[in-house]
């Protein structure tokens, strides 16, 4: 019996400017632990911004999406331009700031939003094969854009809560580790770093994420 593939589609490095590490990381030691292999995939594009993680402050530099990204996959990684939904059973996006500034402009433009190219056509060649797609964090809102009426969290933070209702999503109110299952559209969400959160806590939710995830592939 083949592996179940999961596509990782990465946003950069780091919680600032790029996929949360923690989240990334532990998703795939999820996808490990519970018997399917990943691709990672991110999009060959220069970063919206560029952070210092230690001050939190901008800096003065161009980093491009992709090259940062393969620094959690280890150089494991593709260019998303070249994604086919075919070669994968799930697709998976992890939290960080990236989600919503490299990704997507949802940071600065709300529920007027537009999701980056490549980004959406892997979630709609995806969902068009009626695959799981699963996300985390702040990733859900890539999600709501796109999925009209999918039913979703990012935790409990009202203002994201509300945008994710104006796009046409239906959020759920979470605690840390809880996942919400949307069966119909066969989504998978979990709030992670939305909440205070620890590592195994972060572990466990990503865990249970890809459990949902893998479960739906057997329906």
């Amino acid at each position: 019996m083949n592996k179940k593939s999961i596509a990782v589609i990465l946003s950069g490095c780091g919680r600032r400017d790029g996929s949360e590490i923690h989240e990334a990381t532990l998703t795939l030691w999820a996808i490990h632990k519970n018997g399917a292999d990943y691709q990672c995939y991110a999009p060959n594009i220069f970063q919206s911004q560029v952070s210092n993680h230690l001050t939190g402050k901008t800096m003065d530099e161009e980093r491009n999406v992709l090259v940062e990204a393969a620094r959690i996959a280890r150089g494991d990684i593709l260019d998303l331009a070249d994604f086919d939904a075919e070669s994968h059973d799930a697709l998976i996006l992890p939290g960080g700031l990236g989600a919503t500034i490299n990704l997507s402009d949802f940071a600065s433009k709300g529920s007027d939003c537009n999701i980056n190219e490549a980004v959406e056509k892997a979630i709609l060649a995806t969902h068009a094969l009626q695959k799981p797609i699963g996300a985390l964090c702040i990733a859900p809102v890539i999600l709501a854009k796109i999925l009209p009426g999918v039913k979703l969290t990012i935790g409990q933070d009202k203002d994201t809560a509300a945008i994710i209702e104006e796009m046409g999503g239906s959020h759920r109110n979470t605690m840390q580790t809880e996942v919400v299952v949307d069966n119909h559209l066969k989504v998978v969400t979990t709030p992670c770093y939305m909440l205070q959160a620890r590592v195994d806590q972060i572990g466990e939710g990503a865990d249970r994420l890809v459990q949902k995830v893998i479960n739906l592939l057997e329906k």
